[in-house]
């Protein structure tokens, strides 16, 4: 490894690039998740697309917190490459590794114990709640093989190289392209097929990406106890609040679902395809926070400030033009999707809420993307919690409720815009504040960051 990427060049370029990058990954592999969505929708039973909606929901939680951790090792090893440190670096990647393996395991069994329990909750019942739950079961314990390949491949963003990192995830989903349909109605398996399609896919995310971590830039060295219990400390000062912050979303999403179920399983099946189209047309603004993490840790770990600001306003900018192209097309297409989903007329309801109105609230959301992004890398984590649990866990559940009473179920989508567009706001300026100022007062920077520095200085020789 060479000196880090994001020290010098134009900091639009950076974040454009590696945006796109992210962008095109997460895209397709969203878009295959919707294909998956389609084929199941192809059998012609509402129950199968509402227990797939159902499962989204849980799938959700655990998979943000493998994200969580993600983040964690993204933050810790730019910062490493950033000040040189690139053995630390290594050391750093591969104590990731075994702490996302086992810490995920630990959440799978978890949901896995109780799914009947939170899918009740969610408003599953009948014959919906047993399909949902089967899902489950057969797909939650790959977490752990995926969240191997999800800090592979943010060791891979950390270094800066955006082109591997999305081919994993290209790799994974090409293969899910040709294994769904076959699984699904080939041989009709159905909604097992399409659980058993998701572990493939996730086991060849994990081989890609670790192939390209491993092979190709030597980015992870092989973990030892001594080096495990050094990392530990500054890796779960990072990852949980990180996860905390990231199951605030599914658990906004949960709450929005069990909402909407007294509606029906048709407009459970219209929040199904919003779900999936939401990550498919905005994956650039999923992708923005985590291609920023790396550019903003490795400027941070070489204490390059004055580019921090750089970053986050560039981030911004992409972030409303993004979106503003995305909303257009989702505007134009609603009638098509609904069709090739074979929405009810309350499904595609829900769908023509999102395209027209809850689209544009993703102005605010890449904002507060951002932002937690500038927090999480840099620092002060908490503060990306604090602001994503009142986003989601303490306004969700009220605002859904009281605009479900006055619109219906298409209240649920303009509960989530407005809360949007009033925290976004609010974690956009206070991102830009503490970005702006953390060149000024390196004593903002909290003890468990340095101390990690301590230890990067103390070991970069090694």
């Amino acid at each position: 490894m060479a000196q880090g990427r994001f020290l010098t060049g134009s900091t639009m370029g950076h974040v454009a690039r590696m945006t796109a990058t992210g962008a095109l990954g997460i895209t397709f592999v969203f878009l295959v998740d919707a294909a998956n969505l389609f084929w199941i929708s192809q059998l012609g039973d509402a129950r199968l697309v509402a227990a797939i909606g159902f499962a989204f929901a849980i799938q959700f939680f655990s998979v943000s917190s493998g994200v969580g951790l993600m983040i964690a090792a993204t933050a810790l090893v730019s910062r490493s490459i950033g000040q040189g440190a690139q053995g630390e670096a290594r050391r750093q990647s591969g104590s990731a590794v075994v702490f996302g393996f086992v810490m995920q395991g630990l959440v799978a069994g978890l949901v896995f114990v109780f799914r009947y329990d939170i899918l009740a909750l969610a408003g599953a019942t009948g014959d919906t709640l047993h399909l949902a739950a089967r899902y489950l079961a057969m797909t939650l314990p790959s977490l752990s093989v995926m969240v191997v390949g999800l800090v592979a491949s943010g060791v891979l963003r950390a270094e800066g190289d955006g082109r591997r990192a999305m081919m994993v995830t290209v790799c994974s989903g090409s293969v899910s392209i040709f294994v769904d349909p076959l699984l699904i109605l080939g041989l009709g398996w159905g909604l097992d097929g399409a659980a058993l399609g998701l572990n493939i896919s996730r086991v060849v995310l994990m081989g890609a990406a670790l192939v390209f971590a491993t092979r190709v830039h030597d980015l992870i060295a092989w973990p030892r106890w001594d080096d495990a219990k050094r990392h530990f400390g500054p890796f779960a000062a990072i990852a949980v609040p990180a996860i905390l912050t990231q199951m605030a979303t599914p658990f906004g999403n949960y709450v929005l679902t069990s909402v909407l179920a007294q509606f029906g399983d048709e407009a459970v099946a219209g929040w199904a395809v919003v779900s999936r189209l939401t990550v498919v047309a905005f994956g650039g603004i999923f992708a923005l926070s985590g291609a920023i993490g790396g550019i903003l840790g490795q400027n941070f770990g070489a204490g390059q400030y004055d580019r921090l600001t750089l970053i986050y306003r560039d981030a911004m900018v992409f972030c409303i033009c993004y979106t503003l192209a995305v909303w257009a097309v989702l505007a134009l297409s609603a009638e098509a999707v609904g069709a090739a989903f074979a929405l009810t007329p309350d499904g595609l309801g829900i769908l023509r809420a999102f395209t027209d109105i809850g689209a544009g609230a993703f102005l605010f959301t890449g904002a507060f993307f951002v932002a937690n992004a500038a927090f999480n890398t840099l620092g002060k984590p908490a503060r990306a919690t604090v602001l994503t649990w009142v986003r989601d866990g303490a306004l969700t559940l009220p605002v859904a409720i009281w605009m479900a009473g006055v619109f219906g179920a298409v209240g649920v989508i303009y509960a989530q815009a407005a809360l949007s567009a009033s925290v976004g706001s609010l974690a956009a300026l206070w991102g830009w504040h503490f970005v702006k100022n953390i060149g000024t007062a390196p004593p903002q920077v909290d003890l468990t960051t340095r101390r990690a520095w301590r230890d990067i200085n103390r070991f970069r020789r090694r």
